[in-house]
């Protein structure tokens, strides 16, 4: 399967089975287009073929195109066979172990943030912290059922997980004792909104925590009507300053300030860009996800000008990394070379399976979006996996078993997407939530135009020199 796209002067050709990407003149570009619509013929039966539908050009030009173009099939570079779909169904009969859980240290919040999926924390149920004894249960759980696993992850969210931070501390050293006797190390992570940041957090974390997301939504005025305190006052000035400490005490390194763009900012590229110029290096900014009768809901109507967004954002950060004040747009982040490994790429984020939310009283959920949906709850750390026919549900949900997927050139890229998107919006984890993919396939785009871009602009410097 072949994906062909321009962006910003350049034509791209991807081989979506093999992830060999190619950029290519005009000529070629349209030979290769060609070569797809017509079964991929040989070449002494396709060259009148594109001397009739390419007449501006010479027999010689369209030889040696057609050639290069035989040469990277041959390579396996071009119109690759998929060899993988025999392959994911024996994989996914092996036997599953748990290897990340996100822990949902509070279901409660200091913020009253419009588009929360959490009811303000709460997950629609009641106010509630977890226990040291839940999460050391919790621990323990992971410990038991990673198999032969050695790095575990273990995610504190919420609601505000620096609302219990005293319980957050005693985990992480808990953990810490369970390393070495059963030959386990742990990746703690930290999702926090801020307003609780001080500087005793901050050098806990920096010890302990791998990365640490930091929730902001850009400009004052976006992220003070999204995320407004609950008293309603303005947060941006409060959460500012501590955020920039924070990322320079990391040195610009393993953390994100990660924000979230509606309706009411369809501009949001301005907001990343105002992230970047505060001084964040490591920026995430995505769309909201919600039902249509929202009024901040992104609509189908609004997809030419977020694309156009996109595009604006992904010229802009070849420009400042021109000018040497680049910084990282984690939606623009692509492995050409390797990427994930196999299963990864065709399986996603292994929910529900690999990777288990964690209620404060112990239950199990697929991940934090399906938590307080009694039909989704796995079990509990205290009983283990009950709800296996859901387990297996969620261990066969793959870009195979998804039919908008198979024909998608981005399926191994985004992995067949958020489980929890599609049920919530089509009431199946099998189908795909349509405006995410329209926007995943655009970033997937622009994100491997920027390393066109940067090979480019690679090659004629060391020309240069």
């Amino acid at each position: 399967m072949i994906h062909q796209f321009k962006n910003n002067g350049y034509n791209i050709v991807m081989d979506v089975c093999s992830g060999a990407v190619h950029v290519v003149d005009d000529l070629t570009y349209d030979v290769i287009a060609f070569y797809e619509e017509n079964n991929q013929k040989k070449s002494e039966t396709t060259i009148e073929a594109l001397l009739d539908r390419f007449p501006a050009y010479s027999r010689r030009e369209l030889e040696e195109a057609l050639a290069e173009v035989e040469e990277r099939k041959a390579q396996g570079e071009l119109f690759a066979p998929d060899e993988y779909e025999d392959v994911v169904w024996e994989f996914k009969k092996r036997k599953t172990v748990v290897k990340a859980l996100c822990l949902h240290i509070a279901h409660d919040c200091n913020l009253g943030c419009r588009y929360c999926f959490a009811g303000e924390g709460e997950y629609h149920g009641d106010r509630s912290m977890m226990s040291y004894e839940v999460g050391k249960q919790a621990l323990d759980f992971l410990v038991e059922h990673s198999g032969n696993r050695r790095n575990l992850e273990v995610d504190f969210f919420g609601g505000e997980p620096t609302m219990n931070f005293d319980v957050v501390k005693k985990l992480v050293e808990y953990g810490r004792s369970l390393e070495e006797p059963h030959q386990k190390k742990f990746r703690f992570t930290l999702t926090t909104n801020g307003l609780l940041l001080d500087d005793a957090i901050m050098e806990f974390a920096n010890r302990e925590m791998a990365n640490v997301v930091l929730s902001i939504d850009g400009r004052k005025e976006v992220n003070d009507y999204m995320r407004p305190a609950k008293n309603g006052k303005s947060t941006y000035d409060l959460i500012v300053p501590k955020f920039q400490k924070f990322a320079r005490l990391r040195n610009q390194t393993n953390y994100y300030v990660r924000g979230t763009f509606t309706r009411h900012n369809l501009d949001f590229s301005k907001d990343v860009l105002h992230l970047a110029d505060l001084g964040f290096r490591q920026i995430s900014v995505e769309p909201v996800v919600a039902q249509p009768d929202e009024p901040y809901a992104i609509r189908e109507e609004d997809l030419p000008q977020l694309m156009e967004e996109y595009d604006k954002l992904a010229k802009e950060m070849l420009k400042r990394e021109q000018e040497g004040r680049g910084f990282q747009f984690f939606h623009f982040m692509i492995d050409l070379t390797q990427g994930p490994c196999v299963m990864k790429r065709l399986s996603g984020c292994g929910s529900g399976t690999e990777y288990l939310a964690v209620t404060p009283w112990g239950d199990l959920y697929p991940c934090h979006q399906f938590v307080g949906q009694e039909e989704f709850r796995l079990g509990s750390v205290f009983d283990g996996i009950q709800a296996e026919e859901l387990r297996d549900e969620f261990k066969l949900c793959n870009v195979y078993a998804k039919e908008k997927c198979r024909s998608c050139f981005a399926r191994f890229y985004c992995s067949g997407g958020c489980a929890a998107n599609s049920y919530h919006f089509h009431g199946s984890i099998l189908d795909a939530y349509d405006i995410g993919c329209e926007l995943q396939k655009k970033r997937i785009e622009c994100a491997i135009m920027i390393k066109a871009a940067l090979a480019d602009q690679e090659e004629k410097e060391n020309e240069r020199a």
